[in-house]
Order: C-alpha cells, then sequence, then structure tokens
C-alpha cells in the first residue's frame, strides 16, 4: 500500500516537473470548461425532466377532472411517472365512488321524505276533519266519544307510523346498529311470538313452534324479534279466524332456517318481491290497518346481519316466510 502511494506520488512529480506548465495550464482549462458544461447540461436535465414530469401530472389531472380516460398510461411501469398516476387514478376512482354514493344518498332522503309526506297527509286530514267537526257542531255524548274514538284510532295510526318511519330512516342512512351475540334463537322466538299473541288471541288463531332450545346463532337478539315479529304480524293480519300460524327451526351447514308459515289469503306470486319494498300493500288488503313497511323493515334486519329471506306462497292456501341466519 506505501508503495502504491509513493509510486503515484513520484509519478505526479514527474508529470508536473517535465511537462510545460502552458500545457498543464491549457489541460486543466479543458478539464475546467468541460466540467462547466457537464454541470450545465446536467441542470438543463434535470429541469427538462422537472418539466415534463409537471406537464405529464397536469395533464393527468385535466384528464381525470373531465371523466375521460388517461392515454398509454402503464399502471405496472416501474417509472415515477407511472406510479404518481397509478396513485392519482387510485384517488380519482375513490372520489368517484364517494360522489356516487352521495348522490345516492341524497336521492333516498327526497323519495324518503316524499314518502313521509304522503302517508302522514291521511291521518293528519282526518285528526283536523274530526277536530273541526267536534268544534262547529253541538253532538251528542255518544256521537262526541264515536269522533274521539275516531281521532284515537287516527293518532295510533300517525305514532306507529312515524315510529315505523325512525326505523326505515335508521336503517336507510346507515345508523343502524347491531349488538350481535351467540344467543339461544329460542328466546328470540318466543319475544317475537310475544308480539303478536294478543292479536292472534282475538282471531283464535293457533300458534305452534318447533325450536331447539339448545341451538344458538350468533344474532341481535331484540332485532331479530322485530323482523320475525313484523313477519308474523303480517300472518295474523291476513290468516282468518281459527286459522293456524306455525314456526318450525332447521339447523343448515352454513344458515339457520326459520320458516313461518300460516293458512292466510297467499300472495301471488308476480307480487314476491312487491310485497318488500316500502309502503306497498296489494289492493285486496287495504282494509286492514298497516302502513306497508313490516316486510320492508324484516328484510333489511336481516340483511344487516348478512342474511336473507325468502316467500312461497299459494293463493288462498296460505304463505310461508323462510328467515336464514348465518350458523
Amino acid at each position: 500500500m506505501l508503495l502504491g502511494i509513493a509510486f503515484c506520488a513520484g509519478m505526479t512529480g514527474f508529470f508536473f516537473s517535465y511537462i510545460p506548465q502552458e500545457l498543464v495550464r491549457g489541460f486543466l482549462f479543458v478539464f475546467s470548461g468541460a466540467a462547466f458544461l457537464a454541470t450545465v447540461f446536467w441542470a438543463f436535465w434535470q429541469s427538462r425532466q422537472l418539466s415534463d414530469f409537471s406537464n405529464d401530472i397536469c395533464e393527468t389531472v385535466d384528464i381525470l377532472m373531465e371523466g375521460q380516460e388517461l392515454p398509454n398510461f402503464f399502471p405496472y411501469e416501474e417509472t415515477v411517472i407511472s406510479k404518481v398516476q397509478s396513485k392519482l387514478l387510485q384517488y380519482y376512482e375513490k372520489m368517484k365512488d364517494e360522489q356516487q354514493q352521495s348522490r345516492q344518498d341524497k336521492q333516498t332522503i327526497q323519495e324518503l321524505v316524499s314518502d313521509i309526506s304522503h302517508q302522514v297527509k291521511t291521518p293528519t286530514a282526518n285528526i283536523q276533519m274530526i277536530t273541526g267537526i267536534l268544534n262547529q257542531h253541538e253532538l251528542p255524548p255518544d256521537k262526541q266519544k264515536e269522533f274521539l274514538d275516531l281521532m284515537t284510532v287516527q293518532i295510533d295510526k300517525l305514532d306507529f307510523l312515524m315510529q315505523s318511519l325512525i326505523k326505515m330512516s335508521r336503517l336507510e342512512t346507515g345508523v343502524f346498529v347491531l349488538h350481535m351475540e351467540e344467543t339461544r334463537l329460542c328466546d328470540t322466538i318466543a319475544g317475537a311470538m310475544s308480539i303478536i299473541l294478543a292479536e292472534a288471541e282475538k282471531k283464535n288463531i293457533q300458534l305452534l313452534a318447533d325450536c331447539d332450545s339448545k341451538l344458538t346463532v350468533k344474532h341481535d337478539s331484540k332485532w331479530t324479534a322485530e323482523a320475525i315479529g313484523n313477519i308474523l304480524d303480517n300472518a295474523v293480519k291476513y290468516t282468518p279466524e281459527g286459522g293456524i300460524i306455525s314456526i318450525s327451526v332447521r339447523p343448515w351447514q352454513f344458515y339457520t332456517r326459520i320458516d313461518i308459515s300460516d293458512t292466510g289469503i297467499g300472495i301471488d306470486q308476480e307480487n314476491y318481491n312487491a310485497i318488500f319494498q316500502r309502503f306497498y300493500r296489494a289492493e285486496e288488503v287495504t282494509a286492514e290497518k298497516g302502513v306497508g313497511l313490516g316486510l320492508y323493515l324484516a328484510r333489511g334486519i336481516i340483511a344487516q346481519q348478512n342474511g336473507y329471506i325468502t316467500v312461497k306462497s299459494k293463493k288462498g292456501k296460505g304463505s310461508t316466510f323462510s328467515v336464514f341466519l348465518l350458523s
């Protein structure tokens, strides 16, 4: 190592000792000039690269703002511009999805407000009419009681409607909170049956239930009971006096199936999808009380738990609603 350093030093000394100084200065001048030109070229090249990069990014943003597809875009290339374009495209797609969701939310709110206005109009108008009659006319006590009873019915209908609308709005706006727990399904079934027990007794309808007391399923017991209760409520409404409503629970490989069968009026096959729409009521059942939200809420509640509901029915022979919960 020391010999190498000594040799290099000797050769350098020899170079500067025996080569004319003018030639050395010329060499240094040429070298300095070349280094300066290389630096200028490097700075110019860097500036050009930065300018091209900036122009490409601006062009990409302009194209995305206009909603067009990126030309000459190769997302798998290992280049800086390709990586930045890929990130910009991801951001654009995310913003587009959020805008689409925002438009859907606005449309849902508009439809909801329209539906609420339409549904509240009838009971409100009836209450105003009855109030006007009572204020403007002297009526005998029995007539007064009759009108007051009619007003109570309309107030109850309005209260039921508002409670249902609150549940519906929570379901549609994403603030519906479920508490999923591994609990006995028979307790949930019992809670659902308690909702319609009094009305079933009035019509002398027999209620049957077949559920293993040891069977547990991960679900929200309160809201699942509400969903099943809504299906049972419909069954009681549309089952003639002396009919039968039965509930059977069977575990499957991936789901637990809850069949709710009745001996009611049945449903036309072409209306299978319509009955789950909000505020839908078939012409033949408009005389029955209700606002057409029970099955809509039931399907939404079960869907929130990654389950689903199916229906099979025969006109005049009854219906079977099947609720499937993840096992």
